[in-house]
């Protein structure tokens, strides 16, 4: 078996108590099978506490306005305090480590949703680098389709390659992947998934730069333009399931600051954020780094799922237009502070964003499937808006 994670993965810890926004509410906490028997089992205090606060029927913990029934008033845990970490379910003894699985591999991350773990993994001067160690266990999975993995894990390393180089501007590299992710879908539709070495290396060659330059000088379009295409991804949020009732009021008013006013007042505050941005080289380093993160984090977490589905395409172009949503909303936080957006303001709104988005699986699938079948999220489209 082989283990990946992050270089950062082991540097998190939990603040519990002082978490400004806690993992134990606003979402329903589901129990393993294995906690719910050993919930079962216990008996005098501890036991009707229990008894009292576990939904058996669906699973999880009730909840008390939003709030696990575990969660004290010190946003503590009762269970963890009257019984210890032994006593944790699955879920919480976990979050926010995740684990994505495939035959003999275990990719291991941390989830954005919360908030610690942004702090942490957008606070990274350095590119991430992935530490790797094999034990001797082995595992088949029935009709895991290994070669096509091998592959995306090849083409995934040059997706990491071309989004860490640095030398280049943030719209360039995102193009270069999407451009990669494109002509390996075309070559899984074709049968051709031998010709993957042979595409990574025309990637790799001292053309491919000049050519994705030209391609987004070619796609240039109006501030008009740009609004339209903008809005409309916009209505995105309104085909998602709702996971925290403050999250439509919440996105809400950062689509009206961005939109409400029109296309010219939408090009000229864009204008001065990236004013902003380029006023100070610092600011501008720190925004790209954030940019970085964000899309290296989508990627290792989501690209090679593909394997499931053979749509690494489709894991790109979420990827991209996931970063590309937060820095529109981010440009909405910089219109609501009075022209100025700080680490931490961008910290929770991918945090926000992130509760909103993965965790729930039909969000999810709704993300993908729009980004598969609609017109308005191809590439020429986003090639437009970077």
């Amino acid at each position: 078996m082989q283990f990946t994670i992050p270089h950062y993965y082991r540097s998190f810890r939990c603040v519990a108590a002082e978490c400004s926004d806690t993992c134990c509410a606003g979402w329903a906490i589901m129990i393993d099978d294995a906690s719910m028997e050993k919930y079962r089992r216990q008996n005098h205090t501890l036991g009707e506490k229990l008894f009292n606060g576990v939904d058996w029927k669906k699973g999880c913990f009730k909840q008390n306005d939003g709030r696990c029934a575990f969660l004290n008033k010190t946003n503590l845990c009762d269970i963890y305090t009257d019984a210890g970490p032994s006593m944790l379910c699955k879920t919480c003894r976990e979050y926010p480590r995740h684990t994505e699985e495939y035959q003999g591999v275990r990719e291991l991350s941390l989830s954005m949703s919360c908030e610690e773990a942004v702090k942490l993994i957008l606070g990274l001067k350095e590119p991430v680098r992935f530490l790797t160690k094999e034990d001797d266990r082995e595992e088949t999975y029935p009709e895991f389709d290994f070669p096509l993995f091998t592959k995306l894990m090849v083409a995934r390393e040059e997706i990491f390659s071309l989004l860490q180089n640095r030398s280049r501007e943030i719209p360039l590299r995102v193009a270069m992947i999407l451009g990669l992710g494109h002509d390996l879908q075309r070559r899984i539709r074709a049968g051709k998934l031998y010709q993957t070495e042979d595409l990574i290396n025309r990637y790799r060659q001292s053309g491919t730069e000049e050519f994705f330059r030209m391609k987004k000088q070619e796609y240039w379009v109006s501030c008009r333009e740009r609004y339209e295409i903008m809005e409309n991804w916009f209505t995105l949020f309104n085909k998602l399931e709702v996971l925290s009732q403050e999250w439509p009021v919440y996105i809400g008013e950062l689509k009206t600051l961005l939109f409400e006013q029109g296309p010219d007042h939408y090009g000229k505050t864009r204008e001065k954020f990236h004013e902003y941005l380029d006023v100070e080289p610092e600011r501008k380093r720190e925004w790209n780094q954030w940019l970085e993160q964000l899309l290296v984090y989508f990627i290792y977490t989501y690209f090679c799922g593909a394997v499931y589905d053979e749509q690494p395409y489709v894991k790109v172009k979420m990827s991209v237009i996931c970063t590309i949503l937060i820095e529109e909303l981010a440009q909405a936080i910089y219109i609501q502070n009075g022209s100025s957006l700080t680490f931490l303001e961008f910290v929770r709104l991918v945090h926000r964003f992130s509760r909103e988005m993965e965790h729930s699986d039909l969000n999810l699938n709704v993300l993908e499937n729009a980004f598969r079948t609609e017109k308005a999220y191809g590439l020429k489209e986003i090639l437009k808006v970077l």
